[in-house]
């Protein structure tokens, strides 16, 4: 199976993201940033692939350093 599961921590970000490009459901994108979470979102279901995104990052300073990691 094509999957992947990827966890990265960062001073800035804590990300959590698992994928798989034989499976369908679920996708369940939670980063914070509603826009991403928008597009991610529409990538997975147009893609028709899993993918699940929980990212915890520094909102209050910039939204930037969630999208970029």
């Amino acid at each position: 199976m094509r999957q992947v599961k990827i966890e990265r921590n960062t001073f800035e970000t804590k990300i959590k993201l698992s994928l798989n490009l034989d499976t369908q459901e679920p996708v369940d994108i939670q980063t914070g940033v509603g826009f991403f979470d928008h597009m991610l979102t529409l990538f997975a279901r147009q893609g028709r692939m899993y993918l699940v995104v929980k990212a915890d990052g520094d909102l209050h300073v910039v939204r930037q350093h969630t999208v970029e990691d």
